[in-house]
């Protein structure tokens, strides 16, 4: 009887391969910025607005224009400020700042230099909504605040997202208190990548949230391009909850300059 033997190949041990994570960070010169370093109107090239009044979905008293009454540059700084004026049918006047930012604001370091309003009834903000509402309105397609503060509750400035799942009494929010946030310039800030939006205070830490990395919408709404705002709203469900003093008008949030960087990518 004749055998038959067949050689077994050898194989070689499995060895896992580990991609390295990527590392994000960002250009040291700004791809977009303004420093407010020509006096009168704001650069319409740089800038539109948001007008009119009606309460803006959160019950303001104010009326947005888009004149140097409430948004003008003078001495390198920007002043959105409010007015105690009848107007559109509102007892108040304001600024509603919309950046002209490119396209490709997908990603980034964003930076504003402001020094804050005081007084009870103001809701000062620099924050940011998506170009095209892609995953449908608000808040499924996402918003960041960079800075908010009311007027009542002084120096305690807040970061928050806002998405599907995060929004109302649920928003992600952290609180900081800078002490002088009225009377002198803070920076305030943004690190925006696939992985995080980051929230940082005159360099300080004070936000994440972190990309679940599930490929949801809902959690993760933060990879269209969005752009910045800038505004000084009067009273409504946050700001007024103790009311509007009237004797704080004229009052400002003074911006010395808003500034873009791109990310970088490395493995």
């Amino acid at each position: 009887m004749l055998s038959c033997s067949k050689k077994q190949a050898v194989l070689a041990p499995f060895v896992s391969i580990t991609q390295p994570a990527k590392v994000y960070t960002f250009d040291t010169t700004p791809s977009w910025s303004d420093e407010f370093g020509t006096d009168g109107a704001p650069d319409p090239t740089l800038w539109t607005y948001d007008t009119g009044g009606g309460g803006w979905g959160n019950n303001e008293l104010e009326y947005y224009t888009n004149t140097t009454n409430n948004a003008s540059i003078s001495n390198g700084i920007l002043s959105i400020t409010a007015r105690k004026e009848s107007i559109g049918g509102m007892n108040y006047s304001s600024a509603r700042m919309i950046s002209k930012t490119p396209e490709t604001l997908l990603y980034g370091r964003i930076e504003v230099k402001a020094k804050l309003p005081s007084g009870r009834g103001t809701w000062p903000a620099i924050w940011m909504l998506p170009n095209d509402y892609a995953y449908g309105n608000w808040p499924a397609s996402g918003e960041i605040d960079i800075m908010e503060m009311v007027g009542y509750d002084p120096n305690n400035v807040h970061f928050s997202i806002h998405d599907q799942t995060n929004f109302g009494g649920n928003s992600k929010t952290s609180t900081y208190n800078i002490s002088t946030a009225s009377t002198d310039y803070h920076l305030y800030r943004v690190d925006w990548t696939p992985d995080a939006v980051t929230g940082y205070y005159d360099n300080v830490q004070v936000f994440t949230f972190q990309n679940d990395k599930q490929g949801n919408f809902a959690t993760w709404p933060f990879d269209k391009p969005f752009h910045v705002m800038l505004n000084l709203a009067i009273g409504g469900n946050w700001g007024g909850v103790q009311g509007v003093d009237d004797t704080i008008f004229p009052t400002a949030m003074q911006i010395d300059y808003v500034r873009y960087y791109k990310m970088i990518t490395s493995n």
